[in-house]
């Protein structure tokens, strides 16, 4: 094995991490910076694509002074980034308006139009999923019918991964797995235009990027990225992954009986498959190479509820969402041990139900103390989990479960996932599985390691959680209870939306938080 370092950079929808390994997937540096979101009015969620890449710049120099390391260390750069969303560029190369980032849902009504005109049987066949309001197809019908000017001028359509590595290397490509997110026939797993036809976007398939493996080799780092990075320019970029199949190449995750949960900002729940198997509960994606298929069923409804928790009651310079939650330990004991049956809809921004949900706190009294409000919105995050993990296990064998993100790593949260979901789960050596499944990309591109599949062997286990049978009971009867409330409020739910539309005059007052219409 070579020696040397590798550097997978991970952008989130409001921040990158530059994450440096050696060859052995032991961290050596990282370095994080934050990407500032838009909320220019209600349902629309935006990013300065410039600030997005100067953040990942700025990340990737900050990794290199905290590892300790010169540019010319780096042996290979992989990228990974949220999927979905749509990073426009004009003909030649420039950011056209701002990027549509993955929590955003004014598309909603592009969704429910489609299933109200009976595509969503044909979007299954076709494409193998009915697009989200997220989706870069139905943001692409979005942008035809209301800003006509900016459709026309679109040049190429990319995600946030594409663009931080056109950034990096001057090259415009995607990869096999996000080329998948509508624009490719669910069974031949290219692009199709008779598919964009039936979306009715059609033109844009000239502006679509040429497709490459997750490891090929994408370009190298150009003289401008590396003036700002401090990377060597000529250092190979690997083509890398939407950051779902990330976290599964990093856990080690790529054989078809192995499920991955990935708590981030969106609930990720997805098994490989040898065959399409298209269900409206999730999504049918390409997998790492042709002939192998990945079912992620998703929504945006995970660890991004404790983010707005602590923002709501953390305290300016007390370490972070992370920080805060373990000062709040004692306050979890005390609110775990008690008779409390609260309940929290964790749909702050989507849900994986077709009607506008939105998140919602049932039973609160005044006995209730911040403990449990916060054990509450764990268990309906991992409730949200379990409505995703049932449905894949209707359909495709699951022998094993690993997982990463939102805290997974905290005892008592990978402890609520096993009791929740009733199986054993484990968690990796590897913390950054994400940014790990990108440098695993990048050692294949520079011939560190033979394939994906060798450098899986990696990716070790940390610890192995099973259920226990008392703590399974008592999560079996909240988990009744949250689908109880969720069916009770789904009739209620639209009289609680605020319309994803302009306001009627400029001093019409918009939410600066946005919900989620339709999802999956």
């Amino acid at each position: 094995m070579s020696r040397g370092h590798l550097l997978g950079l991970d952008g989130g929808s409001s921040s990158t991490k530059a994450v440096i390994f050696d060859t052995r997937g032991n961290v050596v540096g990282i370095g994080r910076e934050a990407s500032r979101l838009e909320h220019p009015q209600a349902h629309w969620v935006e990013r300065d694509m410039n600030v997005a890449w100067a953040s990942a710049a700025e990340s990737i120099r900050a990794a290199l002074a905290a590892a300790g390391l010169e540019g010319g260390e780096i042996l290979a750069v992989g990228v990974t980034a949220h999927g979905d969303g749509l990073y426009p560029l004009d003909r030649k190369g420039e950011p056209l308006g701002h990027a549509i980032t993955s929590l955003d849902s004014r598309a909603a009504g592009i969704v429910e139009r489609w299933c109200e005109q009976g595509m969503r049987e044909e979007a299954l066949t076709r494409i193998g999923q009915t697009p989200f309001a997220f989706s870069p197809v139905t943001l692409l019908a979005w942008l035809q019918a209301n800003q006509p000017e900016r459709y026309a001028a679109l040049g190429h359509v990319l995600t946030c991964k594409d663009w931080l590595r056109f950034k990096l290397t001057g090259e415009i490509a995607t990869d096999f797995t996000e080329a998948s997110t509508g624009y490719t026939d669910v069974n031949t797993q290219r692009y199709s235009r008779d598919a964009l036809s039936m979306l009715g976007i059609a033109s844009v398939f000239e502006a679509l990027p040429d497709v490459r493996l997750p490891e090929e080799v994408a370009g190298q780092v150009c003289e401008s990225a590396a003036r700002v990075t401090g990377l060597k320019v000529g250092t190979p970029v690997a083509t890398g992954l939407h950051d779902v199949t990330a976290s599964a190449v990093g856990l080690g995750n790529i054989a078809s009986d192995t499920l991955t949960i990935a708590a981030g900002t969106f609930s990720i729940n997805e098994v490989f498959s040898d065959a399409p198997k298209p269900d409206s509960r999730w999504a049918t994606r390409n997998g790492l190479r042709p002939g192998q298929w990945l079912n992620m069923a998703i929504s945006p409804a995970s660890s991004s509820n404790l983010e707005w928790f602590h923002r709501q009651w953390g305290q300016p310079g007390d370490g972070g969402t992370g920080a805060f939650l373990a000062d709040m330990e004692a306050a979890l004991d005390a609110a775990f041990r008690s008779p409390s049956r609260l309940v929290y809809h964790p749909f702050l921004y989507g849900s994986p139900y077709d009607e506008p949900a939105s998140a919602g706190l049932f039973g609160l009294q005044g006995w209730h103390d911040r403990g449990h409000v916060l054990r509450a919105i764990l268990e309906g995050v991992v409730f949200n989990h379990r409505v995703h993990v049932d449905a894949l296990a209707s359909t495709f064998p699951i022998d094993r479960i690993r997982i990463t993100g939102g805290g997974s790593h905290s005892p008592r949260l990978a402890q609520l996932f096993a009791d929740s979901l009733g199986r054993p789960l484990e968690t990796s050596r590897i913390q950054e599985a994400a940014a790990w499944g990108a440098a695993i990309c990048a050692g294949v591109a520079a011939e560190v390691f033979p394939s994906i599949e060798s450098a899986t062997s990696l990716c070790e286990v940390d610890h192995r959680y099973s259920p226990d049978s008392e703590r399974q009971a008592v999560c079996q009867q909240g988990f009744e209870r949250y689908q109880r409330l969720i069916e009770g409020m789904r009739a209620l739910w639209a009289t609680l939306d605020v319309e994803a539309s302009p306001p009627d005059s400029p001093d019409t007052p918009t939410e600066s938080t946005p919900t989620m219409g339709a999802g999956q």
